[in-house]
């Protein structure tokens, strides 16, 4: 998309400055717009041309039912499939009796705007009418941050000489037609008009729509209203149906005039309270929006992002599209949790359908990561969401014949949603997962209430998962056999190092917190007995090693299975998994995604320097990354272990996944863990970072490319700033009481108003490893001198990012 010669590079928005109907479909997702509550995608005003109509509840679905050719003992019987539900970005225009589309007459001007400061699409639009009537439309749309269920767009109309007459038609409309679903299990399965009318009205300049789907039972709500400010004479009318609800404006404008239409928007839905009630919710919220009006809607959006850049933001020189992309990252990061409260992180945010708007493992290991360190509140939002699910998790563990909890590989609400058992019921190490998140959070908050309440219950049943899943050998080594690891070509295997260490962790946290919360975890049935066995596993955990080679197997037999022919595997074959079947993957050396080199990341300290050096290298040789998921772990540890080139490499693949549209498929979604990933790259690969045992540790080195690289991060109530160059790392606290950290092993005591300064260590000096033929990532040096030549740049600071 940057690429694209309609796009600039600039370090605080993303710019459209000329229309191109064919990354229509991708530009949309790339300006979405949300709060973790309210999806919008960043469709055109007036609705058409459209590459894919999108505007998004979190977690409201349709069920369908999960077909098979032969049904099996505990397959799930239902998916979940997020729905586009009732749009209300609409607002049509017509010219002395001509729609505006950008099809027809002549599109003169085009800029759109992201702007990440503001937390605003804005849009200016110079359009001729083929009648010849000339108008200029500017448009400014914001999902609130502060106002959780409100959207608001400010639409406003100006001819550009002479006198037109205008007609606009802000629309609320349900039941959109979607285009046709694809064969990519990745995309969305586009279920059909699933709303049903429940009621509908509206009065003066406002309107509701209430809609149930059929088989979930789910409820919803959206409504609008509009403050105008013409000239005289301007008049409106209002009326709606089952499915559509209109709001009407005519006036005429003389040269010098405008027309401003703030359009409110509020949506709100239930799965347990009345229709009426769900309506009045959003009347409320609507009547609350119109108190507040659009100016200050927008100066609370951007005090919202300015508290939140002045503790996550990321400075980088060196590489202009790198830095316009980890804050693009950030950004949609934190729309996609901030205001999700209680409900899941889905895989594409609410930003387009893909994976049907499903939550993975994902959440656990890339998202949350990132908001604990700069938006933590999300991150207990999110924790509690899973807590929430508890019941179902259980049930699932039950019916599988296991004890404590199964949480779902992918789902929205809590319940299974994946038909396909080797790489989904499979693949347990996310329980670990959410036990990694529950520890991490608590290590960088020290929320003592959430862990009594929330994270000990949770660490808890996943660790009684591991004891009913594994069981102790002959030898006494503990056991974890027939599951499936990151690596989902690699499924049903025995003793997943990352499985199996990730476990590990999680028995020994689980048993620390029950001691830390006698009572509490004696309400959970906790006793002596349990604690012991937890432990005892713990210590005994199976970790593969292959002495022939000096390499951890991914798996228990990994490094003997059958090498992956790469020399014959043509370009267009990638990924694999939609031309390859499973059972060949399953049998053959070929790595998906970073499986051991996760393991290398997040527990670190099980293994020596050299062992991550070999490790490293030989899984390299393996991995095709056909997930977007892989680059920015691989990118971590080519850093730690000293291939800063390849790092940078790698760091450009996951922060440019979707502005590059690298996986051809950002116009379902944007892929929200690979955007988290460019931050994990750049702060935990380049800046060293690690949490270990509540403490924060740094070992920052820069590759040559970059002269600086600066971040900010929130820990325990504090607000520290990093600064590494290629010579030294400085630490600064802004807020709170002095910290303790470590610069490669030398401790540190921060406090506010006074920089410490500390030598960076060079790299060992290595030979580049090699990776499977044609999956090289790209090089950062082509990139870079793109940037340069597209980089635009600012008048002043003042208007950095800004809409000229």
């Amino acid at each position: 998309m940057i690429t694209h010669p309609a796009f600039s590079v600039e370090p605080w928005c993303i710019r459209e400055r000329e229309l191109h109907l064919d990354v229509l479909a991708q530009s949309e997702s790339i300006f979405a717009l949300a709060n973790g509550h309210i999806g919008l995608r960043g469709n055109l005003d007036e609705g058409e041309p459209y590459g894919l109509p999108g505007t998004y509840l979190n977690s409201f679905y349709e069920l369908s039912p999960l077909l098979y050719g032969e049904s099996g003992y505990g397959f799930p019987e239902s998916d979940e499939t997020i729905i586009n539900i009732t749009d209300g970005k609409l607002i049509r225009l017509l010219v002395d009796d001509q729609p505006f589309d950008v099809r027809y007459g002549r599109l003169v001007g085009h800029e759109r705007v992201l702007d990440f400061r503001s937390g605003t699409l804005k849009r200016i639009a110079k359009w001729i009418s083929p009648s010849g009537g000339g108008v200029q439309v500017c448009s400014e749309r914001l999902v609130s941050f502060t106002e959780r269920s409100v959207a608001a767009i400010c639409y406003e109309v100006e001819p550009i000489e002479d006198r037109v007459r205008l007609v606009v038609q802000s629309e609320l409309v349900a039941n959109e037609p979607l285009p046709s679903s694809s064969g990519d299990p990745r995309k969305a399965i586009g279920l059909g008009s699933v709303l049903s009318s429940e009621d509908y009205g509206c009065r003066g300049l406002a309107a509701e729509l209430v809609h149930r789907t059929a088989s979930s039972g789910l409820i919803m709500a959206a409504g609008m209203d509009h403050i105008l400010d013409g000239p005289d004479r301007t008049e409106s009318s209002c009326e709606s149906y089952p499915d559509m609800a209109r709001v009407t404006v005519t006036t005429v404008l003389e040269p010098g005039q405008k027309l401003r239409i703030v359009k409110l928007l509020s949506y709100g839905w239930s799965a347990e309270r009345s229709r009426q009630a769900v309506r009045d919710q959003v009347a409320a919220a609507l009547t609350g929006a119109r108190h507040t009006g659009w100016e200050e809607l927008l100066a609370s959006q951007h005090k919202y992002l300015g508290e939140f850049w002045d503790r996550a933001d990321v400075e980088l020189d060196g590489d202009l599209e790198i830095q316009a992309a980890v804050r693009f990252g950030l950004f949609h990061v934190l729309q996609a949790g901030a205001r999700a409260e209680g409900r899941a992180i889905p895989a594409k945010g609410l930003t387009g359908p893909g994976y049907d708007g499903h939550a993975f493992w994902d959440s656990e290991t890339f998202v949350l990561p990132v908001l604990t360190l700069t938006a933590p509140q999300a991150v207990a939002y999110a924790l509690r969401w899973r807590h929430s699910t508890l019941p179902d998790a259980r049930q699932r563990a039950a019916e599988l014949g296991l004890r404590g909890a199964v949480f779902p590989w992918r789902t929205i609400a809590g319940k299974e949603c994946s038909g396909y058992w080797p790489a989904g019921t499979a693949a347990f190490h996310l329980g670990a997962d959410i036990a990694h998140a529950v520890v991490s959070y608590l290590g960088a908050t020290a929320d003592e209430d959430f862990e009594r309440e929330v994270g000990l219950e949770l660490l808890v049943e996943t660790a009684r998962l591991w004891c009913s899943l594994g069981h102790f050998d002959s030898s006494g080594r503990f056991r974890i056999d027939g599951v499936t690891g990151p690596d989902e070509y690699s499924a049903v295997a025995d003793n997943n190092v990352y499985t199996n260490l990730m476990a590990e962790q999680n028995l020994r946290e689980a048993a620390a917190a029950a001691e830390r919360h006698p009572e509490r975890a004696a309400a959970l049935g906790v006793e002596g007995d349990e604690l012991a066995r937890w432990t005892k596993a713990a210590a005994a955990m199976t970790v593969p090693f292959d002495e022939r080679l000096g390499v951890h197997p991914q798996a228990e037999g990994f490094t003997d299975h059958e090498a992956w022919d790469f020399a014959a595997t043509e370009p267009d074959q990638y990924p694999l998994m939609l031309h390859f079947p499973y059972f060949d993957l399953y049998r053959k050396q070929v790595v998906k995604q970073a499986d051991l080199v996760f393991a290398m990341y997040l527990r670190g300290e099980v293994f020596s320097e050299e062992q991550k050096a070999r490790n490293f290298a030989y899984y390299e040789a393996l991995t095709v990354r056909d997930s977007s998921l892989s680059a920015s772990i691989q990118s971590v540890l080519a850093a730690e272990i000293g291939h800063l080139d390849l790092a940078y490499d790698y760091l450009g693949e996951a922060a440019l996944m979707d502005l590059y549209d690298l996986e051809r498929n950002t116009s379902d979604g944007l892929h929200i863990a690979s955007l988290a990933g460019s931050w994990i790259s750049l702060v935990a690969g380049f800046g060293g970072l690690r949490l270990r045992s509540g403490r924060l540790c740094f070992a920052p080195r820069l590759p040559e490319q970059l002269s600086r690289l600066a971040f900010r991060i929130c820990f325990r109530g504090r607000h520290l700033r990093v600064e590494v160059t290629p010579l030294e790392a400085s630490y600064l606290l802004s807020i709170g009481k002095p910290l303790e950290l470590e610069h490669y092993s030398e401790q540190l005591t921060v406090t506010t108003g006074k920089v410490l300064v500390r030598p960076v260590s060079p790299p060992s000096v290595l030979d580049r490893p090699s990776q499977p033929v044609g999956r090289e990532p790209m090089s950062r040096q082509a990139g870079r001198r793109r940037a340069n030549r597209a980089v635009r740049r600012p008048r002043s600071n003042k208007n950095e990012g800004s809409q000229s």
